[in-house]
């Protein structure tokens, strides 16, 4: 059991890849990013995890208890933010593209106008 948030992590980051090799829909292909996203952050939070430990926030920890490092939170948050700002212009820039398209399929946008 101690190893499931590692294989939860991989098989996250594993559905969004399948998404965005298989698919071809713009919206998709944003939520497979933002899959792909979660289990990183999964992965991150994962590392950081101590048995026992106590949060860093937590400054009369009984002595002899391990404190769980708050770097991985740190990074954690950190990332959560900025893949919020990217999702949020992935979705702005699609939003863009169908307006002068029309169309979300990415095939039929790469083809040149003439």
């Amino acid at each position: 059991m101690g190893n499931f948030p590692f294989l939860a992590a991989m098989l996250l980051v594993g559905i969004g890849l399948w998404a965005l090799v298989s698919r071809r829909n713009l919206i998709k292909l944003a939520i497979g990013l933002s899959i792909i996203q979660s289990g990183v952050n999964l992965f991150l939070v994962s590392l950081g995890y101590v048995r026992g430990g106590v949060a860093p926030i937590y400054t009369y920890a009984p002595p002899g208890l391990p404190m769980v490092l708050p770097t991985p939170q740190a990074l954690t948050l950190t990332a959560i933010v900025i893949g919020l700002a990217t999702t949020a212009l992935m979705l702005a820039f699609i939003v863009v593209i169908y307006r002068h398209r029309g169309t979300l399929d990415a095939g039929k946008i790469r083809e040149l106008r003439g």
